[in-house]
């Protein structure tokens, strides 16, 4: 698991200096990260037991016939209030 040379040498490569409480505080919170990843990977590779569980099934559909590009490019460009050569015009966000 994580120790306090690896605090200091965290410290050392962000190039920050660090009191001996503030090691302790940092070792305490990266062991409860670490604990809370460890928690989501045991979850993660249960993903098919869960889903059987909980009566969950994929509702995206195939892509099986896809229509052709720029089909519908027309029809949309039509119905914009500005249009600039083949795109629709709009304002610039900065």
């Amino acid at each position: 698991m994580i120790e306090i040379k690896n605090i200091e040498k965290l410290a050392e490569l962000s190039r920050i200096r660090i009191s001996d409480e503030e090691k302790k505080i940092f070792l305490e919170d990266i062991k409860s990260i670490l604990d809370y990843v460890d928690q989501i990977k045991k979850v993660a590779g249960n993903e098919q037991l869960l889903s059987a569980e909980l009566g969950l099934k994929n509702v995206f559909r195939e892509d099986a016939n896809p229509h052709d590009s720029g089909q519908f490019t027309t029809d949309l460009l039509k119905c914009a209030p500005e249009k600039e050569n083949s795109y629709i015009k709009v304002k610039k966000i900065l």
